[in-house]
Order: C-alpha cells, then structure tokens, then sequence
C-alpha cells in the first residue's frame, strides 16, 4: 500500500485529493480489523471504542510531525491519548505508520511482559504519555504546549479524548490554564460516540460538550469522525486559530462490525468465536489473521519494553549559600533564594533548559515570589487547580524543560497523589517542592497538616526525597535536585529554625558540606544510644541530647535527609549503640521509623527500637505547642531514650 504518511504530505495548506481520501479509507478498514484481533487474541480489551477513534488515530498522527525516526527527539509534534483503554487503535495505527510492527502488536497485546499493554505507555514508540486514568492527557498535552512555548518552538500538540471523560473536574482544570496561556498550539479530538460502559452517555451524566469548551474560551469545531476531509479539514483549520480549539467528532461505537455498532457491551468485550469471523468479513479481512496471532503469542517472542530514559538537565546551579549559627530563616526561604538565584543565572541563557516554576495561588507562601519577579516568563501561575497543575508539570518535565512545582505538602502530594502516581509510572522529571509539611503547620489546624507524605512516596517506585534539616541544607539540596534527572520531592516545614551545628558550634550544612544522596549524617557521637531523626525536627534532637548530656548520658544523633533510601551502613552504626529511638514529624507507622525498623531487620543488626512521631490529627495552635501536645519535644525524646537505656 502506498505511504499513508504521503497523503499528508501537503498539511495544513493542501487539501485531501480524492486518491488520499481512499488511502485513508482502506487503512481504517484494515486497522480496524488490528484492533479487532488484538482484542481477541488477548480476550480482552476494548474494541468498540478503538474502532470508532480509529479515522482521529489515522488523521492526527497523519498531520503530526512525529514519526519512526523523529518520534525520540523533541524537535517535533506531540500526541496525547488521554482515552487510553482504546489502545488497540492507538497501537493499529502506530503499526500503519511502521512505529511498531503489525505481527507483534496483533500476537502480544496484553501479554504478561509485553510493551503493547492494555493501556497506552511511553514504551511504545510513538505514545508520548502513559495513560491509565480518564481525565489527565488534556492536563499532559498542556504540561508539551508550556514547554514547547519556552524552548521557542512552535510544534504543535494533539490530545485525543473520550466523551465519558469530558466531566472530569480535571479537563475544565486543563482547559482553563490552556486558554488563560493562550496555548493556541494544541488541538483536541473527542470521540463523541455518545456511549461509556455503563450505557449512553447522555443518559449517565449529561453534559453540553460543545458548551463547556466554549465557556472556557476554546474554538469549537464539530464535525463527522469518520469523515477523512472533514477532520482533514478540521485539523487544518486548528493550526491556524488563535485560541485552543477542540474537534468534537460524531463517531458510531463499533464503526465498521454491523454487531458492535452502538452497542455498549462492546465497550470492553471482545469479539469470539463466529462474532469474530463476522467481523473479519465485514471488514474484508482474513480470519487467519488470529490464528497467526495466537501461534505468535504461544511463543512469547517479543522485545521486552525499554523504560525512557531521563533526560539530565542542562542548567548551572551556582555556589551555595551560608547561613551562619547567628541566622534563624524557614527551609522555604532557603530554598525560595536559592531557586531565585538558580534562576537568574540561567534566565534566557543560551545552552540551558527552561526552567518552569508552577504555582497554585501560594507564591508567597511556598517562597516562589522571588523567582517569578526575577523570571516572569518561566513562571506558570495555574489557580487552584492541583489536579491539573501536578500532570502539567510532569509533563512539561520530560519535553525539554526542567518543571518545579512548588504547594503544601496536603495539596502537591495528599490531593494530587494520584497525579503523582502517573508521573512516576511515565518516569517525568519533576520537581516537588512541599511546603508546610507535619505538624508543623501548626495554627492551620489537622487538614492542613501533611503527616503522611513520607508514606505515600514510599508507596511509588522512581520518586526521591529530600527532607532537609536546616537552611543551609535545604539550599544545597534545591540546587542539586534541580540539576538531577527524575522525579525528586523536597519537603519542609513552615517554621523558623536554627542552624544545626557540628560538636564544635560550626554550621554543619555549611562550608565544605557536599549534600549526597542517601547519606544519614552523623551530627553528635554517643556510645549510649542512638536518636535517627529527619528535617526539622533535628534541631529538637540535638537539645534532647543535651539534657541527656546533662543526665550522664550520651548517645548519637543521625539526620537522615533521603528517608527513603537511607545508607544501611549508618542505621547498622547506630544500631550497635545498642538501642535506636526515631524522632519525626511525620505519622509513626508510615515514615522514618517504619524504613529503620525495615532496614534493621534487613540487615541483621537488631537493636530494641522505640519510635516517636504523629499517632493521631494534630491540634490547632502554634507548632512548639502542638508537637508537645504529641509528644515530640526535646524533653519527651530524652525521656523515651533514658527509658530504653535504664529498662
């Protein structure tokens, strides 16, 4: 068959000719019976849906600037399905513009160990964004405007979507940072096929759809989805509009297999046995197809899915500040100054990446004020929308530019986690910098009081943590974070703290200090114990030894900044003291004290272990009051240490 790619090769400027238009036609034909066999050679799947998205499969990556040999780079388009069930047809039309190969598609999809998985990921060439959730491409396809626009390029960016999804709060977030920025370079596609798994559409939630988008200040087009020339046309038309503009396409569930067609339980139901053959003739395909694939999938031959890899940003992080012992500032500030400083040093400079800085209405609060007054044009303010806010970031941290989103800890992490869930699962480079985390929030009262963050990351894979103990600390730990690639969260306190010094008075976090990853420092050395704690609540640490000093005894205290990957050898250290309390502010069954007591038994360097930190909602009050309201002062650590070494 004749490259479908040519038919395109006139875009937007030429029409369709009529010989492009059959091109188009015969390749939906036989995509759709692809996506028909995937389906049935898995048995399972959902075929319905990919065959009547399959003309909007065929048409924007027929009008994209991606294929086999550019799709890696970013010099390019991009495309967004955020319906991502409907991969069948996503994957049917890789296969046609030879991003992957038909055999293998057809043989493995949603096979154990296989790229081709029931939901489209970034392992297949040609998908840019894993998505699993309805409601998050349009979110991600704005995360690739915003980092186009600040690489000064103009590709253009396409999202694909259904109609179920179209009443997510997520999309009405997404399209409203898409207008507000004046994001004319993306155009979105929705399968309006009127059905969703549970029956009609209409029926399970009504929605004006035209009228949403236009409320939000998009261009509106409608058209036949199944209609070469005129999504042709559509598409064309978008590339040259002023504002964001939606296609909403008339499409039939099940085009082209009589059986399926406006049938809702084919929404997620494969077609077997004599179903199967009908299709296959109805589509003018051979039924031989499955067998072949079936023989293929027996056998297990396909290429094992490459994870993308990370770029390493490009960007001069500067020398680091010294806050001296006389010095009492927030871990915010710290890094508000430091972020500001790392900015000003690569704003508009040639050879560095855009460094974008999202804010959800808190600037002065998270300290990100300096920064956007320093670089305006790197600075996305996006509202009250932390949904929306945590997958644009994400997004626009893996197309080119280095993302930092800057929240409270209840709102980047505890609101978004599912966000930042598939952020992890697309491997993104983001940025998290929480603020007002633990109790220590204090007066904001317990929904407020992010005492779990530790927890939920350590429920993902790929996610790192920086939790620092003071500002010299949390200065150099920006900076580095900042020039690392991967998702990397910083989380701090609200309150003003002292600088934590070494045996001598002098700054420890200061001077030569270089912050590495991992490291537990040792900041006092006792034979009688060992205190673990992390943050700001070293500090509160070191006066419990000093009161203990006071009492005869005289125990380590270790300050652990990565609690998530913490240097076994440093626990095994305190460890041998003989006994271990962890100190944290944070909830005393998922944090700090959990990952010790895992690492001991790990290790085999069992100690008895006492662990101190949040065991129920906090109070309203200031944050002294209520981390004594729970237990976590100097005087209540020097008691539960005294205790474990007189019992």
């Amino acid at each position: 068959m004749k490259d479908l790619k040519s038919a395109f090769r006139g875009f937007p400027e030429m029409l369709l000719q009529d010989d492009d238009v059959a091109l188009i036609n015969k390749a939906a034909r036989e995509s759709r019976a692809w996506a028909v066999t995937m389906t049935s050679a898995a048995g399972s799947g959902h075929p319905a849906g990919s065959l009547s998205s399959m003309e909007m499969y065929l048409l924007a990556y027929g009008a994209a600037n991606i294929t086999p040999e550019n799709y890696a780079g970013l010099e390019r388009d991009f495309v967004v399905i955020s319906h991502g069930h409907t991969s069948p047809g996503a994957y049917a039309a890789l296969a046609m513009y030879g991003f992957i190969h038909t055999e293998s598609a057809l043989a493995h999809f949603r096979q154990a160990g296989s790229p081709f998985q029931g939901h489209v990921e970034r392992v297949v060439p040609g998908i840019d964004w894993g998505s699993g959730n309805l409601g998050q491409g349009l979110s991600a396809g704005v995360g690739f405007a915003l980092a186009i626009r600040a690489r000064g390029r103009n590709d253009h960016v396409y999202v694909l979507m259904s109609d179920g999804e179209q009443v997510k709060g997520q999309v009405a977030e997404a399209r409203r940072i898409a207008s507000h920025h004046r994001l004319t370079g993306i155009t979105v596609l929705v399968d309006f096929n009127d059905i969703q798994i549970s029956g009609r559409t209409g029926d399970i939630m009504k929605a004006d759809l035209p009228g949403l988008w236009k409320v939000d200040g998009w261009s509106v087009t409608e058209c036949d989805g199944h209609d070469p020339r005129a999504l042709y046309k559509a598409l064309a038309e978008a590339r040259s509009s002023e504002r964001p503009t939606v296609v909403i396409c008339h499409t039939v569930m099940g085009k082209g297999v009589s059986f399926m067609e406006g049938v809702p339980d084919y929404h997620g139901k494969a077609a077997s046995g004599e179903r199967y053959l009908q299709a296959m003739a109805e589509l003018g395909a051979s039924p031989a197809m499955l067998e072949k694939a079936l023989g293929r999938r027996s056998s297990c031959s396909f290429d094992r899915p490459k994870k993308p890899r990370s770029r390493v940003p490009s960007i001069v992080t500067g020398e680091p500040r010294n806050y001296g012992t006389g010095e009492r500032t927030d871990n915010r500030s710290s890094f508000g100054k430091a972020l500001e400083e790392v900015g000003r040093l690569n704003y508009r400079s040639p050879g560095s990446d855009p460094l974008l800085v999202f804010d959800c209405d808190l600037a002065g609060s998270v300290k990100t004020e300096g920064f956007s007054k320093a670089c305006p044009e790197w600075f996305i303010e996006t509202g009250i929308q932390e949904h929306s806010t945590a997958t644009v970031a994400g997004a626009a941290s893996i197309a080119g530019t280095i993302s930092l989103w800057a929240d409270f800890g209840v709102f980047g992490l505890g609101e978004a986690y599912n966000q930042q869930r598939l952020n992890d699962i697309n491997r993104t480079n983001l940025k998290l910098a929480l603020t007002h985390v633990g109790l220590d929030v204090g007066e904001d009262g317990e929904t407020h009081q992010c005492i779990d963050y530790m927890g939920l990351l350590r429920n993902l894979f790929g996610w790192r943590l920086l939790v620092p103990a003071d500002p010299n600390q949390a200065d150099r730990m920006t900076r580095w974070a900042l020039s690392e690639p991967g998702n990397i969260c910083i989380a701090m306190g609200r309150s003003k703290i002292p600088v934590v010094t070494d045996e001598k008075g002098e700054p420890f976090y200061a001077g030569g200090y270089v912050f590495r990853y991992g490291a537990v420092d040792l900041l006092r050395k006792g034979d009688d114990g060992a205190i673990i704690t992390t943050g700001h609540m070293a500090a509160r640490a070191l006066e419990a030894h000093e009161l203990l000093k006071d009492q005869g005894f005289n125990v380590s205290v270790y300050h652990a900044g990565c609690p998530l990957h913490m240097d076994p050898s440093a626990i095994a250290q305190a460890a041998r003291t003989g006994r271990i309390v962890t100190f944290e502010d944070h909830h005393a069954s998922t944090g700090l004290g959990s990952i010790v007591a895992s690492i001991l038994l790990k290790t085999g360097s069992c100690c008895p272990i006492r662990t101190l930190g949040v065991t129920r909602y906090g109070d309203s009050g200031s944050s002294s009051e209520v981390l004594s309201a729970m237990g976590l002062d100097p005087e209540n650590l020097a008691a539960a240490v005294r205790s474990l070494i007189v019992q």
